[in-house]
């Protein structure tokens, strides 16, 4: 497997531990037969869950671009030491991203989602090249 492809893998676990650990604050805030049910009526989520929601749906955006690029490069067999580069700037700057909106930690956060999206650009480029 290609370091591209597998990054795209280690998005994706990243984005499973992302939503597990949203689900596990949620349960433990609400309970679990809160969570099971309906959740029309469930509390204001706490700041934590917020950030976490947040993260989870800027991830999910970045994710699939993420995805959509590697992809086309594997289909095309464009596979190189930048691509594979950019792949790994990808996933851990979305690590790193992850890590800091999780505590809240302000002015840093868009450096790591424009690192991330560097990755993506990076990509975009090789594919346009060939």
């Amino acid at each position: 497997m290609s370091v591209e492809l597998m990054m795209l893998v280690y998005s994706a676990v990243l984005f499973l531990l992302v939503i597990l650990a949203q689900a596990g604050l949620a349960i433990a805030q609400n309970g679990l037969a809160a969570q099971a049910g309906s959740r029309d009526s469930l509390p204001e989520p706490s700041v934590v869950r917020q950030r976490l929601q947040r993260l989870t749906a800027n991830l999910q955006e970045n994710l699939v671009m993420f995805a959509i690029v590697v992809l086309v490069a594997n289909a095309m067999g464009i596979a190189n030491e930048t691509t594979a580069m950019a792949a790994t700037i990808f996933f851990y700057a979305r690590v790193a991203h992850a890590v800091v909106y999780a505590f809240g930690w302000p002015m840093i956060r868009p450096l790591f989602y424009f690192i991330s999206l560097y990755g993506i650009v990076r990509i975009i480029l090789e594919i346009l090249a060939a």
